[in-house]
């Protein structure tokens, strides 16, 4: 198991750990950073979830897209709220994350398009089974990101992100502990990944660098 890696918190994204991240998408295909952002913006994004939560708005979450979404509480038991930017720290994140997608498309030319994203909120005895973000020769989705925002994470508080093998997914590469700040990068169709049964609510923030595969005038499938 790669140990993660550690970047100090940021206002802007640090070129090191910027370059870090590519590089470890490069060799591994999947990346993890702790403290990768400012604790003070995961403060915000966080009470933002609770907020929603508390005025019933969030959106219980489904498998699939399109004419075949559907909801599956025995595959995953989250509720979301689509980012909209209609926060400054909702516009913050994004700004970072604009910034993190210039970085990669410079560097690994993927003709990244455009970046979506929503809040996940997993209460007590929920999870997600092990899925692929998308599909070999179908992925409008590129690369995946998720930026944890549960502070003071307890040791027992299960919710860890089990990462497996590009070819194998019963071989757990690593579990990734939901502690606030950390950020877990990974190509969108090659990393099969679970979040497993949690103890706590557990809060993330779940997004995609998109391409786009408008064709032929048709718009590229939505969410």
């Amino acid at each position: 198991m790669l140990a993660p890696d550690s970047a100090n918190p940021l206002s802007g994204l640090d070129g090191t750990a910027l370059t870090t991240l590519v590089d470890r998408l490069v060799d591994h295909g999947w990346f993890v950073g702790e403290r990768f952002f400012d604790p003070a913006l995961c403060r915000a994004l966080h009470a933002e979830v609770h907020t929603l939560a508390e005025h019933s708005a969030l959106q219980a979450a489904g498998v699939g897209r399109g004419e075949a979404h559907r909801l599956r509480r025995d595959i995953r038991g989250d509720a979301i709220h689509w980012l909209n930017r209609d926060s400054q720290a909702q516009r913050d994140y994004l700004a970072l994350m604009a910034q993190l997608q210039g970085q990669i498309n410079q560097a690994l030319y993927l003709g990244l398009f455009e970046f979506e994203a929503h809040f996940a909120h997993y209460p007590p005895g929920s999870f997600y089974r092990t899925h692929l973000d998308s599909f070999q020769g179908r992925a409008n989705r590129v690369i995946s990101t998720v930026l944890y925002l549960t502070p003071d994470w307890p040791s027992d508080g299960g919710g860890e992100m089990a990462i497996y093998a590009e070819h194998d997914d019963t071989r757990e590469l690593a579990r990734v502990r939901p502690e606030a700040g950390t950020l877990v990068c990974f190509f969108s169709d090659r990393v099969p990944h679970a979040v497993l049964p949690t103890r706590y609510p557990r809060t993330s923030i779940a997004g995609w660098f998109r391409r786009n595969a408008s064709l032929c005038g048709v718009i590229d499938p939505a969410r």
